[in-house]
């Protein structure tokens, strides 16, 4: 297309790439709706889509390259739906090349404009995947608007997929632990590799072969690497990224069960008492036909066997029975439905307030009792179940006497089996019984956590790892932390929580915390301990100890203290905005941030943080004032609703420190303009100081750490005290969130490489 042509819908016209691979032209998505579209000549697979939310008019509307170099799209009214706006006094001529790449170039070769830079749901050879672009799904199989599932990388400069519904927001998958890099960028090639800044690569089965490929998000929200199969003229799944489907959040929707068979793919079914709330799409979910009462004797419980809502539980309770589940989830209004699992012989009570990412396996170790009106209530007491019945056609009839003797003789083998298997269970019971007693009651604490994957030691490793618990490496309100080597020969770093301090709930609550993590940034934990009143926690060991023990000494150049203040913003923002659940730190201080052996800063101890979900963290409340005092946000002490902001705030005092090698809770001694000697708080001296840099009175060399020596980037420097001051603002809404604190950092780190 050259200027002041256009292409209309009405006309069949489509441009063509040389090679005949792609097409581009008016792509029919419903009745009487177009979509100005990129497809594969061989299938009609669409790769890019400019109008995909904004479908026009099958009559009356055009692409149009207009005089002024801008290319439009213009529905039926006369209403510009797209535009790439842009503008060019030249020659423009719009072209579809080999790539699959729709280019709008001036007769210099100038690129204005590229499709490549605007993915829709699909990644080309070719095609580089970058901070500013991301791969949005389908609505669904046949509806080829905006879905709620994303692949981008996020601030952690990892590569994600997001669930990303108006109600929700979760990370459910993550590429491998990265390289240190602060580069975003991903691209596949024609052969079928795929990799990434962050050190992320796979390749296909078929890699090597010279075929038509394309990297798709799916509407089901699982991303694949498809190649065409030119025999079977079909497109092959040569890669993907989930292989349980059902693990995806949003699956079926709410309120119902997503069920997965190698073979027949997945299934969703709406629980017992909902209905579908759009037949055409699933992602919908399910929506109740009854409304429940808060009087508990108006309620019953439906059993749905092998089955699991992943999170919104309002509470975990261990060793409870089930009728006092039951009796839990009756008295509570918002409570929907609870799981009750037995677990190496504890029972574990969620009771649910929400019945999201609902999945159902047969190996699924765990039940769902459904809460339904006492007229909703099925007579069947498992109505979810499948059951097969196998009738044989070779049973004959016999006579009446030979069955009775059959019969006599079952009765008697029956009673002498069950004789026998009573007496092993005695013996086995009493077996048992004496193996426990070595054992503290409190090791429930130990069966439950074994299911998030770490390692459980026992008291006697642990003080032998540490030799008797004599080599102390650090201690804080939470509990002393010792050195030890396990027995696997790694060196640990073994925290002894405070008894008096640490009750059951906060001790799961820790290790529940840390057991959601997963980021260069942030400590790493290995193991637990639960065993009577000792409750330990094991994790990895950081050779240079605590960011606070190296302020004091000259190992901390200026590049050191500019990556640990960087590392660290990208920890916080990955607890604050990635996790599947927002997680506030609420000690963060040079005490909790840890250097590797090449000074890699890592956040640790989440003893004080708490589990907020999205959506109400702005009524979030804590029972008591958590942090240290001068690095405490004002919202603790007036009581104000807390949010990540507080620890936005103890970062920026950390950066002060990081600068001035000062601490907040001394006064600094400064001189006034009569020769006085004055005292004061860190926050006001820097800006002080800030304020005469700018007025030339003074040099903002006065701030700097002595121990610098006057080794420093002034560019870096003066970008971190900004920073810093702005995160330390007294309202939390003039604040920055971390992740625009990573962004500002990152901007100055570029600047300043030569």
């Amino acid at each position: 297309m050259s200027k002041g042509t256009s292409l209309s819908v009405e006309k069949p016209d489509i441009l063509v790439s040389p090679n005949g691979d792609f097409s581009a032209g008016f792509y029919s998505v419903g009745d009487n709706a177009y979509c100005f579209a990129i497809w594969f000549s061989n299938s009609r697979t669409v790769v890019w889509m400019a109008n995909r939310d904004q479908p026009i008019n099958g009559k009356h509307s055009k692409l149009s390259l207009l005089k002024n170099g801008n290319l439009i799209l213009t529905d039926a009214k006369k209403l510009n739906v797209w535009t790439t706006n842009t503008v060019s006094l030249s020659f423009v001529q719009l072209f579809l090349h080999n790539t699959g790449n729709l280019v709008l170039c001036n007769n210099e070769g100038l690129i204005l404009w590229e499709s490549f830079h605007f993915p829709t749901d699909t990644l080309l050879p070719q095609q580089l995947l970058t901070r500013n672009t991301k791969l949005v799904s389908s609505r669904s199989q046949t509806n080829f608007s905006s879905g709620f599932y994303e692949f981008l990388f996020g601030n952690d400069y990892l590569l994600h997929i997001v669930y990303n519904s108006p109600d929700v927001s979760s990370i459910y998958w993550s590429s491998t632990w990265p390289v240190y890099n602060i580069s975003r960028i991903g691209v596949l090639n024609s052969l079928g590799n795929f990799s990434s800044s962050d050190g992320f690569t796979f390749m296909s089965f078929d890699y090597g072969a010279v075929l038509h490929r394309r990297l798709t998000l799916d509407y089901d929200g699982n991303i694949r690497l498809y190649s065409w199969e030119e025999e079977g003229k079909t497109w092959v799944v040569s890669w993907q990224a989930i292989q349980t489907p059902c693990n995806i959040p949003g699956a079926c929707g709410a309120n119902s069960l997503c069920s997965y068979v190698i073979g027949s793919g997945r299934k969703c079914s709406c629980l017992p008492g909902y209905k579908m709330k759009n037949h055409s799409d699933w992602a919908y979910g399910c929506e109740p036909q009854f409304h429940l009462s808060c009087n508990k004797n108006e309620s019953k419980f439906q059993l749905l066997s092998h089955a699991d809502f992943y999170g919104n539980d309002f509470g975990v309770f261990l060793n409870y029975t089930l009728d006092h589940c039951k009796d839990i989830c009756l008295k509570s209004c918002d409570c929907k439905a609870f799981q009750y699992t037995l677990r190496h012989g504890y029972t574990i009570c969620y009771p649910k307030m929400l019945l999201l990412n609902g999945s159902r396996y047969p190996n699924l170790n765990g039940n769902i009792y459904l809460k339904l009106p006492k007229n909703k209530f099925l007579s069947n007491n498992n109505p979810l179940e499948e059951f097969s019945l196998n009738c044989s056609s070779k049973s004959t009839l016999q006579s009446s006497k030979y069955n009775e003797n059959e019969t006599v003789k079952f009765m008697l083998w029956f009673a002498c089996g069950v004789g026998g298997l009573e007496i092993i269970c005695i013996f086995v019971v009493w077996f048992l019984l004496i193996k426990t007693r070595k054992k503290s009651s409190a090791d429930k604490e130990g069966y439950v956590l074994a299911t998030t994957g770490f390692r459980y030691f026992t008291y006697a490793e642990l003080k032998k790892a540490t030799k008797g618990f004599t080599e102390e490496i650090g201690r804080g309100a939470g509990g002393i932390v010792y050195k030890g080597v396990l027995p696997d020969s790694r060196v640990a770093a073994i925290k002894r929580l405070n008894e008096a301090n640490q009750g059951e709930g906060e001790f799961l609550a820790e290790v529940s915390v840390i057991g959601r993590i997963n980021h260069m940034n942030l400590i790493e934990m290995w193991g637990y301990c639960a065993e009577g009143k000792h409750r330990l926690l094991v994790y990895e060991y950081m050779e240079h100890g605590s960011l606070a023990k190296n302020l004091s000494t000259k190992t901390l150049n200026w590049e050191k203290r500019f990556k640990i203040a960087m590392g660290t913003a990208k920890g916080l923002a990955y607890l604050h905005e990635d996790c599947l659940e927002w997680i506030l730190h609420c000690d963060v201080k040079p005490h909790n941030i840890l250097l590797d052996s090449t000074y890699q800063p890592k956040v640790a101890d989440f003893g004080l943080s708490k589990l907020q979900n999205r959506g109400v963290l702005k009524n979030s409340s804590f029972s008591k004032i958590r942090g240290t005092r001068g690095y405490m946000a004002p919202e603790w002490v007036f009581n104000l609703p807390i949010t990540s902001k507080v620890d936005v705030y103890s970062y920026g005092i950390v950066v002060l420190e990081i600068v001035t090698g000062k601490g907040p809770s001394r006064s600094v001694h400064a001189i006034d303009d009569g020769g006085e000697v004055e005292h004061k708080r860190l926050v006001t001296w820097v800006r002080e100081n800030m304020k005469k840099a700018a007025a030339n009175i003074s040099s903002l060399e006065n701030i700097i750490d002595p121990m610098l020596e006057g080794k420093y980037d002034m560019g870096e420097m003066e970008a971190l005290v900004q920073v810093a001051l702005q995160c330390v603002e007294e309202d939390k809404d003039a604040r920055p969130t971390m992740s625009q604190v990573v962004e500002m950092l990152s901007y100055q780190e570029k600047d300043s490489v030569p």
